[in-house]
């Protein structure tokens, strides 16, 4: 319901690791115009090992493959170089796998996030949901919670992310809009889908923030068509999964009223409203039901209300989220995230996390940046930036002499074209796109998961923009989870996401 503010995020024990190196290639970074027939003329990369680890109870046996294509422009020139990671189970026999295509968001964001947090099976390792390590050494362990067990999965990263490039015969503006981005992403899943004749596969899109946006535009484009990709594509999917969904950004009055239940959750957890006889879901519930009636109606009366029902108001606010009735007042009984996570704990020095409301810092007497100041973001990021390089360059043998960009802010997030422009960020609502997709293929199931404690795309906000899309009602699963923009960050919800999901995966497979 409200602008993205960088809605990046957020998203494999081997045995024996048999290394097979390719081609080793000289410096990969943005290209120059010089090395540009280096571009045109050199073999892709790709590299190769095999693990296992134990998912979901059974041991299983997979590839992790890492692969670099070429998008081509219409007279053949290479324009950019797409670089995915594959993890397949190589013991399964030859009964079909369904196959989950993950991406990250931003938009400029890579897929780490959700292949070092909760698909790979490798994970980043924690010994404290909210308290990780944030300067070297860090951990990888086996993730038990894999989806690998039940589908194999193949990570995307945009150009300008990750090892993808924009190569020097090509133009960003190409591939930085959200149009751009899409109809690539369905040409790379079809040329996957290709490449390794997976056409039998059950195919699903994983989602995460601004990657929830991208999955609803390629599931309409995915079908094909004169004013879609301009092809008869027919790459049709079994399922769409949205983590921390963002289709629809705005902003007005009612994104007050769906930003509460999850004030409400976060002011449970640092224990900041009454907790006796009631859980975590029954607060919730107590401020959902306000905010859909009394909360939402006030905020349309305005300058209506009386003094008296506005005290009251402020009163029950201030009871739900912990915040002091003055201050509620004091903001109109409008509070937005940002006073939230500065308020919430300021009696003991201290702000929440917009991205996960459980980590705290203390009250930032100066700096503003809506990443590295995060207390969420700014704690997590290292780790998994760091587990991530760990994973793909010493286990898996990635030989690439150029960084891996976790988010791209600058070149990529800045000048995106939402649809008005590079840079023009429009109120949009890309939910429209998913229930096309859901109209034309009645075989297309969504999941859609939110972390309680999301203060960015919110729990409300979630319902909100499931509850006013033209979806089938027996067609989407919702879920909620102790967790923040990150839904799978700590043992607790990774359990339970990885066990939703594969229900899910395995129930949307069947013919």
């Amino acid at each position: 319901m409200k602008p993205l503010v960088f809605a990046a995020l957020i998203s494999a024990r081997s045995a024996a690791v048999v290394l097979t190196l390719v081609m080793a290639a000289p410096l990969w970074a943005q290209p120059s115009a010089a090395a540009a027939g280096d571009d045109q003329s050199r073999p892709a990369r790709r590299f190769e090992t095999s693990g296992q680890a134990r998912i979901g109870g059974e041991q299983v046996r997979y590839r992790a493959l890492v692969e670099e294509t070429f998008v081509t422009d219409d007279a053949g020139q290479r324009t950019a170089s797409l670089v995915s990671t594959s993890y397949l189970r190589e013991d399964f026999g030859d009964t079909v796998r369904p196959v989950v295509f993950v991406f990250n968001g931003g938009p400029g964001s890579a897929g780490l996030w959700l292949q070092m947090g909760l698909v790979g099976p490798r994970r980043v390792d924690f010994d404290d949901d909210v308290l990780p390590p944030t300067a070297p050494p860090f951990r990888l362990a086996d993730n038990a919670e894999s989806i690998l067990d039940v589908a194999d999965v193949v990570i995307f990263d945009p150009p300008g992310t990750g090892y993808s490039r924009v190569l020097a015969a090509g133009k960003p503006e190409v591939f930085f809009g959200t149009t751009q981005d899409a109809k690539m992403t369905v040409n790379f899943v079809r040329d996957w889908v290709q490449r390794h004749g997976r056409w039998n596969s059950p195919r699903f899109l994983l989602g995460e923030s601004y990657g929830t946006i991208r999955a609803a535009v390629v599931a309409k484009l995915a079908a094909g068509g004169p004013f879609g990709t301009g092809s008869m594509d027919a790459l049709t999917l079994n399922g769409v999964i949205l983590l921390g969904q963002a289709m629809a950004s705005g902003g007005g009055e009612a994104s007050f009223a769906t930003d509460l239940p999850s004030f409400a959750a976060a002011a449970w957890y640092h224990g900041k409203v009454e907790r006796t006889g009631r859980t975590l879901e029954q607060h919730v519930a107590e401020a959902r039901e306000f905010a859909d009636g009394e909360y939402i109606q006030a905020l349309f009366a305005g300058s209506r209300l009386d003094t008296d029902r506005k005290q009251r108001l402020a009163d029950q606010i201030a009871s739900l989220t912990g915040l002091s009735a003055s201050l509620v007042l004091d903001k109109d009984l409008r509070i937005s995230s940002d006073t939230f996570a500065k308020s919430l704990l300021h009696d003991t020095g201290q702000q929440v996390g917009l991205y996960d409301a459980r980590f705290v810092l203390p009250l930032a007497a100066s700096g503003n940046d809506p990443v590295a100041d995060d207390p969420a973001m700014g704690q997590y990021v290292p780790a998994f930036v760091a587990a991530l390089n760990m994973h793909l360059r010493n286990e898996v043998g990635v030989d690439i002499d150029a960084p891996y960009l976790a988010i791209e802010f600058h070149k990529v997030n800045g000048p995106w074209d939402y649809g008005s422009g590079p840079g023009v960020h429009v109120p949009l609502n890309h939910s429209e796109d998913l229930a096309i997709a859901m109209r034309r293929n009645p075989a297309l199931e969504l999941f859609v998961g939110t972390g309680y404690y999301d203060l960015v795309t919110t729990v409300g906000a979630a319902e909100y923009t499931i509850a006013h899309a033209a979806f089938p009602p027996d067609r989407v699963t919702m879920r909620n989870y102790e967790s923040g923009h990150m839904p799978y960050l700590g043992a607790g919800s990774r359990e339970r996401l990885a066990s939703d999901l594969r229900q899910f995966i395995v129930e949307a497979s069947r013919p």
